[in-house]
């Protein structure tokens, strides 16, 4: 065939740099936004935080003409101005208006001007690792250098929980022939380990550790049935299985529930105390407040960067019109960054208020109220993509009266009742739990027990569901749970 050319004309959708970037920045949490916010003042002059009363992130920057930032802040709740000045005169003072959310009453709006380091991180107190506070302890005791040394070899084998779980013929190949060690030595050295704080260091069997710890105790009839229980009944006391544990210990009911308690109340991780693991903490997007017998969502004043465009730069550069190069461009990408940042705040808002319209009855009551709720609900409610909100909810959180859930929390499916109605999932799993904590301990209820229940109520579950919603409560199935 021979080669010809062709003009076709036809119709699709492309996505632009600045949509590219809103959709970015909209899926992205609060920890995550402020790392691509501080890349971006890195590699771009024009784009600096705002470091002014506190007032918004400077959305007049985003024009050539527009006025400064420190005008007239930017509303941050679904209120009209009117109600929301009505209710600054009566109510208390609102979260954006200088009330700090860790309750100490001030927010970026009180912090002195002479504060010129305010912006500082603050590091949190490294805490003793499970390693270094056996050292300590093996510094201090009186064993000779040969012997110290073989015990902090042990000690470097333990795991985070502080078991040993290499075999000590296994440990001993890897001393050096040259140091003269017997396998003895390692056994005696292991048992200087178990001697240490916290007690069941060094064990290599969960009933090892529990005995470890039951022998530092001081002596009495109780330890010792616990001792017996632990060391040759474990799996029984595991099971629940209290009639065949009577019959092989020969205790009585108090006894027994005695040195259950005692059991308890051991720890079977020792060394977990000294983990070095980061606590993460949850800085919420929104706020609800109950205001006027009406349940309202206002943003998080402390999540919202502040940005706006050096005015330095942007001075020079509107000067030096077609000499800027390549600031001319970050000028635009720095607005579109201020822009598409608003936007993300604001559609949070939107669908956070949405959601809370949707669930005012789980504000109310709690969980038992909560109603099913979709994605294409609020979708269509606010004439968004399924998509779009699908990116608002996923991890953000949302602060109320009744704790910090993630948008997604009040989203869940739905199952019929007798009445022709639905219940959500999430009321479901609240009525699970309330009758587990007031079933009688001696005679727990089972999941077919559950389903009668519900079933009672106009709620018809399966047993398997039952099943598959106290999992997720973490509550143990009702063998685990029967006690004397």
């Amino acid at each position: 065939m021979k080669p010809t050319l062709q003009l076709k004309l036809s119709q699709h959708l492309t996505l632009t740099p600045q949509l590219q970037q809103s959709i970015k920045l909209l899926q992205l949490s609060t920890l995550e936004l402020n790392q691509e916010i501080e890349r971006f003042l890195l590699e771009n002059p024009m784009l600096e935080r705002e470091d002014g009363d506190g007032s918004d992130f400077a959305p007049a920057a985003v024009g050539n003409d527009a006025p400064p930032a420190t005008e007239t802040p930017r509303e941050t709740s679904t209120e009209t101005t009117q109600e929301t000045e009505s209710r600054n005169e009566n109510e208390s003072p609102d979260f954006d208006e200088g009330m700090d959310w860790s309750g100490t009453g001030s927010g970026a709006s009180s912090k002195s001007a002479d504060d010129e380091d305010s912006d500082f991180q603050e590091f949190q107190a490294a805490g003793t690792s499970l390693r270094d506070y056996l050292d300590q302890q093996v510094a201090l005791s009186p064993l000779s250098d040969r012997d110290r040394l073989l015990v902090r070899f042990i000690i470097e084998a333990l795991d985070s929980d502080g078991y040993l779980h290499q075999d000590l013929d296994d440990l001993f190949e890897l001393l050096p022939p040259e140091l003269d060690y017997e396998i003895d030595d390692l056994a005696i050295a292991l048992r200087h380990v178990q001697q240490l704080e916290p007690a069941g260091i060094g064990a290599r069997t969960p009933q090892e550790c529990l005995g470890l710890q039951l022998r530092a105790m001081p002596a009495s009839s109780c330890r010792d049935l616990a001792l017996v229980i632990v060391e040759q009944h474990l799996e029984l006391l595991a099971e629940r299985n209290f009639a065949k544990l009577k019959r092989l210990t020969s205790c009585d009911d108090d006894a027994l529930r005695d040195a259950q308690a005692l059991v308890c109340r051991l720890d079977p991780h020792p060394g977990s105390q000294h983990s070095n693991e980061e606590t993460r903490y949850v800085l919420p997007d929104v706020v609800v407040r109950k205001i006027r017998n009406r349940w309202t969502v206002s943003l998080n004043a402390e999540a919202m960067p502040r940005l706006r465009i050096n005015q330095l730069y942007a001075s020079l550069l509107q000067q030096n019109r077609g000499q800027g190069g390549g600031l001319t461009g970050q000028l635009q990408e720095a607005r579109w960054l201020i822009k598409n940042v608003q936007q993300r705040f604001d559609t949070i808002l939107r669908v956070s208020q949405a959601i809370v319209d949707q669930q005012r009855q789980f504000f109310d009551h709690g969980e038992v109220a909560m109603r099913p709720l979709t994605l294409r609900e609020i979708a269509d409610q606010l004439e968004l993509h399924e998509s779009t909100v699908s990116r608002v909810t996923t991890q953000k959180y949302m602060a109320t009266p009744r704790g910090v859930f993630e948008l997604k929390y009040f989203f869940g499916s739905h199952v019929s009742t007798d009445t022709g109605g639905a219940a959500s999932s999430t009321a479901i799993r609240a009525l699970i739990r309330q009758l587990v904590e007031a079933e009688d301990r001696k005679k727990p209820l089972s999941d077919a027990k559950i389903a009668d229940l519900l079933g009672q109520q106009g709620i018809v579950v399966a047993r398997r569901t039952i099943a598959k919603y106290r999992e997720s409560l973490n509550i143990p199935p009702v063998s685990l749970r029967k006690t004397l």
